[in-house]
């Protein structure tokens, strides 16, 4: 194979990943809870918050539900993870590239 085929091969699969990075950034993943609903893009950026309180709320259950946020948000990004990888991982770990 000759240097240029193999420059168009890469540049090809450059275009692909980074095609697919594009699809992931602008995916919506959600992550929930009893009280929580987070709904975060592909690269982490947090676009909702639901909370489903009831009555009042007093500082154990501001504590409580500061936990439930990162429970929810952790999940949401772990989908983010999981997707990516599923996605990005046939073309192998390349070092720097995202």
């Amino acid at each position: 194979m000759n240097i240029q085929a193999m420059m168009k091969q890469a540049q090809a699969l450059q275009k692909d990943m980074l095609k697919i990075k594009s699809e992931i950034d602008n995916s919506e993943f959600i992550g929930e809870n009893s009280m929580i609903k987070i709904t975060i893009k592909g690269n982490k950026e947090i676009s909702g918050v639901e909370l489903k309180v009831t009555d009042n709320l007093d500082s154990e259950d501001i504590e409580m539900l500061q936990d439930m946020i990162k429970s929810a948000y952790n999940d949401a990004a772990k989908k983010v993870d999981d997707t990516t990888e599923k996605k990005m991982g046939k073309f192998g770990n390349i070092p720097g590239l995202f």
